[in-house]
């Protein structure tokens, strides 16, 4: 029987090794790494699971960053009472989030883990910037919209439209300051953990291919032998590019270390798009039914891999290498 998705999570989070309890901002490569590896083989076994974890992790990094003592301390408890978290960013066209005298009314789009999770950090638009607030939705239930999530594949992260209206907040819900949600290094730099999601993703394109052709004694053909090697040189080329950037990224600063990250954004893309291909080649037909492990892998590894911007990620990359900030070495 599969695991509902909010259960998984909560067992993902009580079960993962953080080098630091509950996840705080990495102090230190080792600690970077730890984050990394645990989000890349979550992501390994089960990308929609992975997805919700990340934006669990995101979530619990900004508030102790810039919550208050009495914030925090709120957080804490909640964590330890098996609260999950997740960030709710995207605004809902034409009906934006807005806070009103302490009332909350507008909506979000793309809100992963809406009707799982037990708090969402949501924004909302002010003219300093734009507000988190830390939303306890059993408190402030939104209205979810489960139409609209009809994609091919990540249909497990329950990713919906949710709204508000007139909905009362309270005095600690707003997080930080306005502007604090964007701040640098976290807001560009906080991509490299959905990265290793997708790295793990690959890696699983390797495994789920690697299975069929064993269980089907034909891992063994010349042709399938390449195309295993290949997929396995992917797989390893993602994670190696994850792993770079984490254990360079308390030796860099300022625009050189928000370029790496987006570089390996690029690099983990490219190969999980090539692994896709060869993956379908070597399994074939039966890759493509629904119950085949592969199926699934493939299906939502292309959905999550759209995250938006990848053309202003290779702006930043080349301007960096123009700039001389970035240069090829080993």
């Amino acid at each position: 029987m599969t695991v509902p998705i909010g259960q998984a999570l909560r067992d993902a989070i009580r079960d993962a090794e953080w080098d630091v309890q509950p996840v705080a901002d990495p102090v230190d490569s080792f600690e970077w790494l730890t984050l990394l590896r645990t989000l890349y083989a979550t992501g390994r076994r089960d990308l929609p699971l992975g997805r919700l974890l990340e934006g669990h992790v995101d979530a619990v990094q900004i508030v102790q960053r810039y919550g208050s003592d009495v914030q925090v301390a709120a957080l804490l408890a909640a964590l330890a009472g098996g609260a999950t978290l997740g960030v709710w960013n995207a605004g809902l066209p034409g009906a934006g989030l807005r806070m009103e005298d302490r009332r909350l009314t507008g909506g979000k789009s793309h809100a992963s883990g809406a009707g799982t999770l037990s708090h969402a950090l949501a924004t909302t638009d002010t003219p300093d910037g734009p507000q988190l607030l830390l939303l306890d939705l059993a408190r402030v239930p939104p209205t979810i919209d489960r139409d609209w999530w009809k994609t091919t594949g990540m249909q497990r992260s329950e990713t919906h439209l949710v709204r508000w209206q007139d909905a009362p907040l309270r005095e600690n819900d707003p997080i930080g300051r306005p502007g604090d949600y964007p701040r640098e290094p976290f807001f560009s730099g906080g991509a490299l953990r959905f990265v290793a999601v997708h790295a793990g993703g690959v890696a699983a394109l390797c495994d789920r291919t690697c299975d069929h052709l064993v269980a089907t004694d034909r891992a063994g053909d010349p042709f399938q032998s390449v195309r295993l090697a290949e997929l396995f040189a992917l797989a390893d080329t993602a994670a190696a590019a994850v792993r770079h950037v984490a254990s360079r990224w308390f030796e860099e600063d300022g625009e050189a270390r928000l370029a790496r990250v987006a570089a390996a954004r690029l690099t983990v893309t490219a190969a999980a798009e090539r692994a896709i291909v060869v993956a379908r080649e070597a399994v074939g037909l039966a890759g493509m039914f629904v119950g085949h492990p592969l199926a699934a892998t493939i299906a939502d590894l292309s959905v999550y891999l759209r995250q938006p911007a990848p053309d202003a990620q290779r702006l930043r990359v080349g301007g960096a290498v123009a700039a001389r900030l970035l240069s090829p070495a080993l």
